[in-house]
């Protein structure tokens, strides 16, 4: 599919990265950047993270979705200077649907408010500077149950709406889950009633 819509490409990174910069004053960063689409994804690695460098001084954390807002946290380092600075790295580099983990090992000098800030942003900037981007079209899923003598008519639809057929059943109707071009769902759930006189109904669905 070509020419898609701005509002249907989201940039995320293809799979997990882990950098981590020079130290400064004795402190190490390391930033572990990874896919998650959801929170429930994204609390998992911060845990995960933190599971398998147990005696880091903090593990400060940031993600954005392309579902939901972004989040961030400080985990102990004073406010502002750590999560926020992530997260803007991410925002600046137009990434969605990741979550990028700064841990911190203490050396024991204390980098002020500002030496945080750069040192946060810092360890974010190499990890995504080290990542794979790639686009990603946003789709919502819906789930089609139609008799088979309305079949042409929904095909018509899936062809005008560019929506991609993921999974059919063929038994006493038909049932296709079909992924359409977010900026298109509304469209394509009308044109679904339009074509069929209103006898089926395009559900949204979880795959």
């Amino acid at each position: 599919m070509n020419d898609e819509p701005a509002s249907d490409v989201i940039h995320t990174i293809a799979e997990p990265v882990r950098s981590e910069i020079d130290k400064i004053k004795g402190s190490r960063f390391i930033c572990d950047l990874a896919p998650a689409d959801d929170d429930a994804t994204a609390i998992a690695f911060v845990d995960g993270i933190r599971s398998i460098e147990p005696s880091a001084t903090h593990h400060c954390w940031a993600y954005r979705l392309s579902s939901g807002p972004a989040r961030s946290s400080d985990d102990g380092e004073p406010g502002g200077t750590a999560g926020p600075p992530i997260l803007r790295r991410l925002e600046s580099a137009d990434l969605s649907d990741v979550v990028a983990v700064v841990t911190r090992y203490y050396g024991g000098t204390n980098l002020g408010t500002g030496g945080l800030v750069r040192a946060y942003g810092s360890a974010a900037a190499a990890a995504i500077n080290a990542a794979r981007i790639v686009a990603r079209r946003q789709t919502i899923r819906f789930r089609l149950r139609h008799p088979y003598e309305v079949s042409a008519a929904i095909e018509r639809v899936l062809a005008a709406e560019e929506a991609d057929v993921v999974a059919s059943r063929y038994e006493a109707e038909v049932t296709l889950d079909v992924l359409v071009p977010a900026s298109g769902a509304e469209t394509f759930a009308a044109s679904i009633r339009e074509a069929t006189a209103g006898t089926v109904i395009a559900e949204r669905s979880d795959p």
